[in-house]
């Protein structure tokens, strides 16, 4: 029996992975569950899977989630900080990272410091801090299983491989703006850019899917945690989500992943792995789609995703800039008040006026988050 703790339990893919454990209880428990301010789905949850401690990082949910819990004897816990100390549980086997953007950085490095795998779906915590991240995974001897479809797909790729990568091939969807003009783009909405044609997701990594920023964040991941400069990660657009991404080697075979497109999958791999189980999901049937195509995506409409290239390759805390000054313009846009070809230009300035760190500690990129969303 594995005991996981879900860090972001309300949001997609919390709610996916407690489908995954709801199915196969023989094999995993939910021994924390961690939630923003969804207090209403956080009770539910414990009350249904019975976790050892939740916590609320809303401190003014503490009291509704407490009174609610009292009588299924469910420790409650609240704030930020709170979340970080429950990952020093010796009861966890696990921790799924799927709190979204900067905030989840903290828990998963305690974590990490207390020697519990990780099954990773923060991307930002390896945007922002990947070579802290990956440095401390390696001097505590915890593995970190990718959940991002691109990234388990690639990780699946190099499974039983002994090196010789040539480069990785990041697929993106092109989301619902695919093929759009800047002129088109001028005009979009939010509920435009919330209608992905492929996937479920939360508002924000949905928006970002939508200006390629998602795939720009997934570029930065993958090369830290596969150790694969920027420059041999290539994104190719497939709008069909079959191929969740491919790993070209050196002899010029390509390995690819490819299945439904579902979060489901890549969750129940990274917590069952090394083993395969059963899934219910429904299988890809090839006849359905007729043919599977791919294209170069449009870096100069969708300009987001140059950023990332350019933030990866300046290096220290440039990505960290970045990640934060993208959250904070999704949140902009999603309050009206950018338009979504404003996110980029804001993005870029936000990266021209920040103060770069060549070699930034922790403290450093704690410090550059605060700074620029304090900056704006």
């Amino acid at each position: 029996m594995k005991r996981i703790a879900i860090l972001g339990s309300t949001g997609s893919i919390g709610t996916q992975a407690l489908n995954v454990i709801r199915r196969h209880r023989d094999l995993f428990a939910v021994e924390v569950l961690c939630a923003g301010s969804n207090a209403d789905l956080l009770i539910k949850q414990a009350i249904e899977f019975e976790p050892n401690a939740v916590a609320i990082a809303d401190e003014t949910k503490y009291n509704m989630v407490q009174e609610a819990l009292v009588p299924h004897d469910i420790k409650v816990f609240c704030g930020m900080e709170s979340v970080a100390d429950l990952m020093e549980m010796d009861s966890i086997d696990m921790v799924l990272a799927s709190i979204v953007g900067f905030a989840g950085l903290r828990p998963t490095l305690r974590a990490i410091e207390h020697h519990k795998p990780i099954a990773l779906a923060n991307k930002e915590t390896m945007v922002v801090a990947g070579e802290i991240v990956t440095r401390a995974a390696m001097e505590n001897h915890v593995p970190i299983l990718p959940v991002d479809s691109e990234h388990s797909a690639i990780f699946q790729s190099l499974v039983g491989e002994g090196g010789g990568i040539d480069k990785i091939l990041l697929t993106a969807s092109g989301g619902p703006f695919r093929g759009f003009s800047r002129e088109q783009l001028s005009k979009v909405t939010l509920a435009d850019a919330l209608k992905h044609p492929n996937w479920s997701m939360g508002r924000k990594v949905t928006i970002d899917s939508a200006s390629l920023m998602n795939k720009g964040l997934e570029v930065i991941e993958a090369r830290w945690l596969f150790s694969v400069p920027a420059d041999r990660i290539q994104v190719l657009v497939h709008p069909q989500s079959v191929v969740h991404s491919m790993v070209q080697y050196v002899d010029g075979s390509i390995k690819a992943q490819l299945g439904v497109p579902t979060m489901e999958t890549p969750i129940q791999y990274a917590f069952s792995f090394p083993e395969r189980i059963e899934s219910h999901l429904p299988r890809l049937s090839f006849e359905q789609y007729g043919q599977l195509t791919f294209e170069n995506p449009d870096m100069d409409t969708f300009r987001c995703l140059a950023l990332a290239y350019q933030a990866i390759e300046k290096g220290g805390n440039m990505p960290c800039i970045m990640n934060a000054a993208n959250e904070v313009a999704v949140q902009r846009f999603i309050d009206g008040k950018l338009s979504f070809l404003q996110i980029a230009d804001f993005v870029e300035e936000q990266m021209v006026k920040a103060t770069f760190v060549a070699q930034p500690t922790l403290d450093d990129l704690l410090a550059t988050d605060e700074a620029v969303r304090r900056g704006v």
